[in-house]
């Protein structure tokens, strides 16, 4: 099903829409992703016939990309933020990018044999609407 998904980055100098379909939403915990997010892995939505507008802040958008591999990352120059990436047959998607709500949960874990040693078992460790020992509102 094609669709318009809106988003933006951390500071909201860049804003933008994808439209197309959504091929595949995975969660890659390669250690290229790790690298880029900070974190146990990145959540990315793959659109193959999809086309990306910046609506505001294009001028912001950089992409780094690994030489000699695949790999690209795209990102605002004010805040850091994860964005969309063209590459010529498809957008790439992070998924905490995205200010709609999504309405489909991942297809898979790829690059598994890579998973961070503790992101396992997370299912079992205390859950805190916030910060844990800070008052609400803080």
């Amino acid at each position: 099903m094609t669709r318009t998904l809106s988003g933006s980055c951390l500071c909201s100098a860049v804003t933008f829409e994808v439209t197309g379909k959504i091929d595949g939403f995975f969660l890659c915990h390669c250690a290229r992703c790790q690298k880029d997010t900070g974190s146990a892995h990145a959540s990315n939505l793959f659109a193959a016939d999809a086309t990306l507008i910046w609506l505001t802040g294009g001028n912001q958008v950089r992409t780094f990309r690994l030489p000699d591999t695949r790999h690209a990352k795209s990102f605002c120059s004010a805040c850091g933020s994860a964005l969309p990436t063209v590459e010529a047959d498809s957008v790439t998607i992070p998924a905490g990018s995205l200010d709609d709500i999504l309405a489909i949960r991942p297809d898979a874990h790829i690059f598994g044999a890579s998973r961070a040693a503790w992101d396992s078992d997370l299912e079992e460790i205390g859950v805190y609407d916030g910060l844990p020992g800070v008052p609400s509102g803080d």
